[in-house]
């Protein structure tokens, strides 16, 4: 076959019982749909780069009543393109307004999504976010809950998954094409993080970092550090951190490649396999920075059976980590990829391609019924759910087991040590001190 293209402690029982149609289109009745033809009042928090993007395309069709940005740059460029929308450098200031709005878009660095969510899921208002939903497991589990009780719609960024590929991927693998899934290989050629100086000598490709920078630079005058630092310790201004996306593989800012393309590519077997909590996470690479996410790691989940699947095991790689079927060539040899392998054959997918292997055996294999409708487009799924309360396909039930899991990989780098997920309690049994890198100690004025 060709290559085809196309705030207390959150309660694990109540998670997985809103859980179990993960991946599915239902959704829970929507609390304040509308008519169709209306035009939603949206805020707008994070206005530059993909925000700017989510802006201008929901902004297309619906009234842009908010903008907020620490950047006086993208507010400004932002407010002169909706002159009528009122502006904030500063999210909780628009939150302490009267919410005479009905749905926010935060595009934020990822430390503060969660703070930039949760205000507006107890509002009982509609959110889309850009991916990763939350900055650690802890987030994760706050936020999925609290969009499970406004009963609102919500929407992961995870843009791929309104492609057609994955949606063919998916019905091949839900349709039984190469039988029961034993194992994922997941892999993208992205580096971007610490690794050691002998690496960095021999990978001169590879954006590497080695340590925070004891010297401060002047902060850009359009900027409010203070707000950018938003809930992470404070330091001193540098470029290594700003502008974006330089953030994000610092642990006090994001969690590096793992979680930010893990959102995109992991996507693909948690949708066709209706994954959500491993059972143990492993992982490996280069000794742990304290600070700094690895430019190479690989991730290995255990999951145990559901529904008419059976157990199996997803592993992760990224920048020089690859599979060994990867290395011996026994697959085509794409630079990012995930890896279907089932009794009765392989299926192998990018974005925008797939192929089942060995393609002698599959050469005269026929599709399945297209099950699953092509999508009206991300957003515009998000914004028809807020109008209708049809669903979305990446909804915060969705998107945080998602979340969670990327997360835990990242946890069990870290750690150091395979690690046992008790996920109802978010206790590991046999590391209880791998848990500090679930949650983390916000700064002075930041609560969730």
């Amino acid at each position: 076959m060709k290559p085809t293209s196309s705030p207390a402690e959150p309660s694990r029982r109540r998670f997985l019982q809103g859980a179990t149609a993960t991946g599915a289109l239902g959704f829970p009745a929507i609390v304040n749909a509308r008519s169709p033809n209306s035009k939603l009042d949206v805020a707008v928090i994070g206005c530059g780069g993909r925000g700017g993007h989510n802006m201008r395309t929901v902004g297309q069709s619906e009234n842009i009543v908010a903008l907020v940005d620490v950047n006086d740059r993208n507010l400004r460029g932002a407010a002169s393109k909706f002159p009528k929308a009122a502006t904030y450098h500063d999210f909780r200031k628009f939150y302490d307004k009267p919410g005479n709005y009905d749905a926010v878009v935060v595009s934020t660095t990822e430390h503060t999504h969660a703070f930039a969510i949760l205000p507006a899921l107890r509002e009982k208002k509609h959110v889309y976010c850009e991916k990763p939903i939350t900055r650690d497991v802890y987030e994760a589990r706050l936020v999925t809950e609290a969009a499970r009780k406004a009963g609102v719609a919500t929407q992961q960024g995870t843009q791929i998954h309104a492609g057609g590929n994955y949606r063919r991927v998916v019905e091949l693998i839900k349709g039984g094409a190469i039988g029961k899934v034993t194992e994922v290989h997941v892999w993208v050629g992205r580096a971007w993080g610490w690794q050691s100086p002998e690496d960095a000598r021999k990978n001169r490709d590879i954006v590497n970092i080695q340590d925070r920078p004891k010297e401060a630079q002047p902060v850009p005058a359009e900027l409010n550090w203070d707000l950018w630092i938003g809930p992470a310790p404070m330091r001193p201004y540098h470029s290594v951190y700003f502008p974006g996306p330089k953030w994000y593989r610092w642990w006090d800012f994001g969690n590096g490649t793992m979680s930010d393309l893990g959102s995109h590519w992991n996507d693909l077997p948690f949708w066709a396999l209706d994954l959500d909590a491993p059972s143990t996470i492993e992982a490996g690479g280069p000794e742990p920075h304290p600070e700094i996410a690895p430019a190479s790691m690989w991730a290995r989940y255990e999951y145990g059976a559901r529904g008419k699947r059976g157990p199996l095991s997803l592993t992760w790689y990224q920048g020089e980590e690859k599979p060994e079927i990867w290395k011996k060539r026994g697959i085509p040899r794409w630079g990012s990829g995930v890896l279907f392998v089932g009794e009765g054959g392989m299926l192998l997918s990018d974005y925008g391609k797939h192929v089942l292997l060995p393609e002698n055996k599959f050469k005269d294999y026929v599709r399945p019924e297209k099950t699953i409708p092509d999508s009206i487009g991300h957003h515009q799924e998000w914004v028809r759910a807020c109008k209708t309360g049809e669903a979305t396909t990446c909804h915060f039930d969705y998107a945080g087991p998602l979340t969670e899991a990327n997360h835990l990989g990242n946890v069990a780098f870290r750690a150091g040590q395979k690690l046992e997920w008790d996920a109802r309690n978010m206790k590991f049994p046999n590391a209880p001190g791998a848990e500090k890198f679930l949650k983390r100690q916000y700064r002075k004025g930041w609560i969730l």
